[in-house]
């Protein structure tokens, strides 16, 4: 991970300390568009709700994975607000110890 290219979205942050990092700057869809172009291979995006809400809302998600745990938190926030796209599954698997990995693309 630490010598994959990174990039960061991000309105405040001037600079990254990690390797191979590049600040793309405050959201932005066309800027997203733009890297899916440029990249070789797929985006992922780890740890930002909003992030992957914005990129949902303006039709840039080409797979979604999600991690499905045994565990009942009680609240939180919503993953996906009021977002309203729908899904085909492309792909489930279960782990023995109870999680799923579901994988969907979004529906044509």
């Amino acid at each position: 991970m630490n010598e994959s290219p990174k990039y960061v979205v991000s309105g405040t942050l001037q600079s990254a300390d990690w390797n191979n990092s590049t600040i793309l700057g405050p959201y932005s869809a066309d800027a997203i568009r733009g890297l899916k172009d440029q990249v070789d291979g797929g985006i992922y995006v780890s740890g930002s709700g909003t992030l992957v809400r914005a990129m949902l809302a303006d039709g840039l998600v080409d797979e979604l994975h999600l991690f499905v745990y045994p565990v009942v938190l009680g609240n939180g926030a919503r993953l996906f607000g009021e977002s309203q796209v729908k899904f085909t599954l492309a792909q489930a698997q279960s782990y023995d110890n109870g999680v799923l990995h579901l994988a969907y693309r979004p529906a044509a």
